[in-house]
């Protein structure tokens, strides 16, 4: 079983709950513009990673950050692909997880999918197992765009996939669309919007492409072959999605996030306000009061570690009084709640909603979607001055 270095961690009044989260790193393929921390593999590796994940489960039981009173309030499944992992593999983990610690029964309980991973005999299963969110990454529904992304779907594998899902009882659907795509697709971004809400989800999220290195996109850019769309084209998509969504019923409550009343993401909901979470596998980060950690990123690394009793923690750091600050004012910004006006100087404040990037409302300072597309460089003025 592996180690869990546990550095200046103790225990703390402040855990009497916790969101886990579960990096499932396996794909059929890489899409062209991903650089997160996945493994493509022809054959999903489930046995081996059931084993591995578990081992790392059992390691933090022993953790003095933890209590034997805390409660799972979320669990996340994501990727990767997680729907990739056969559903025995999913419900061992649960099953397991369950066993180590008290579970809400109102939990919210999200699996990553891929569309065309979803069947009636798997959804069903899924539902078994308890999970009760899916999130669908369904990018778009042009075809061409999806075979430019390397996407393993077509856009009728999205529909299917959610009548799919609400047959087997799934109440809590969401879909994922990335904005921002090179012109030179011709991407017709309404009609995707109008696609995606015609199937009608609970929750949206949206993405704005950007060109990471060492990607296949990266790759395509330098060699000249695709031009980003520039900033102007993709503000003037997402706030075309915001008049849309809003108009249609959703709660735009976060910078990337809409969702349906009642039908947040509860689970990253828990990462905006700072609440204690822990992260399981290849990459997963935990944040426990103001430890922050970390795990090796590669899925072989990682096994090979579990394997021979070591720590899977690459790295940690405890933030200090400043960096709580900044870590509140960010992630306060991200959503729809905003931050107390006092977090924020009365001349920036008053700038921002001059210039209508921001709006005061009840003692708090909240962000209007013309501020979200500015975030980073609106907290960079805070921390700079």
């Amino acid at each position: 079983m592996g180690q869990r270095d546990t550095g200046s961690q103790a225990p703390g009044p402040y855990l009497s709950y916790v969101h886990l989260y579960l990096h499932v790193p396996f794909c059929a393929r890489r899409c062209s513009y991903c650089d997160f921390a996945i493994a493509v593999r022809t054959k999903t590796p489930s046995e081996a990673y059931v084993e591995a994940v578990l081992a790392e489960w059992e390691a933090w039981q022993s953790c003095p950050a933890w209590r034997l009173s805390d409660t799972v309030r979320t669990i996340y499944f994501g990727g990767g692909t997680p729907s990739r992992l056969t559903p025995d593999a999913l419900d061992r983990v649960l099953h397991r997880i369950r066993q180590g610690r008290p579970v809400d029964l109102g939990a919210e309980l999200t699996l990553e999918a891929n569309p065309d991973d979803v069947t009636a005999d798997r959804a069903s299963a899924w539902a078994r197992s308890g999970i009760n969110r899916v999130s669908l990454g369904a990018q778009s529904f042009d075809p061409d765009v999806l075979r430019w992304m390397h996407r393993t779907h077509g856009p009728e594998q999205i529909q299917y996939a959610v009548r799919v899902l609400r047959h087997a009882g799934f109440a809590n659907v969401s879909l994922d669309l990335i904005y921002g795509l090179p012109t030179v697709l011709h991407r017709d971004w309404r009609a995707d919007l109008d696609q995606a809400v015609a199937l009608e989800p609970e929750h949206l999220s949206l993405y704005g492409l950007t060109v990471e290195p060492h990607t296949a996109l990266a790759k395509w850019t330098l060699r000249g072959e695709v031009a980003p769309a520039d900033d102007g084209a993709a503000a003037e998509e997402y706030l075309l999605a915001h008049r849309l969504l809003a108009g249609g019923g959703f709660e735009h409550y976060e910078v990337s996030n809409f969702a349906r009343p009642g039908c947040r993401s509860r689970h990253n909901a828990a990462y905006w306000a700072r609440a204690p979470f822990l992260g399981l596998g290849p990459s997963a980060h935990s944040g426990y009061g103001t430890v922050r950690s970390w795990n090796f990123r590669e899925w072989e690394s990682y096994r090979r570690r579990i394997s021979a009793g070591q720590t899977t923690t690459e790295s940690q750091e405890e933030l200090g009084p400043a960096q709580v600050r900044l870590e509140e004012l960010y992630l306060g910004l991200r959503t729809l709640e905003g931050v107390a006006t006092p977090q924020v100087p009365a001349t920036e404040a008053e700038l921002w909603t001059h210039e209508g990037w921001a709006a005061p409302c009840g003692g708090r300072l909240r962000l209007r979607p013309e501020g979200w597309l500015r975030l980073d460089s609106l907290v960079a003025r805070l921390t700079d001055s």
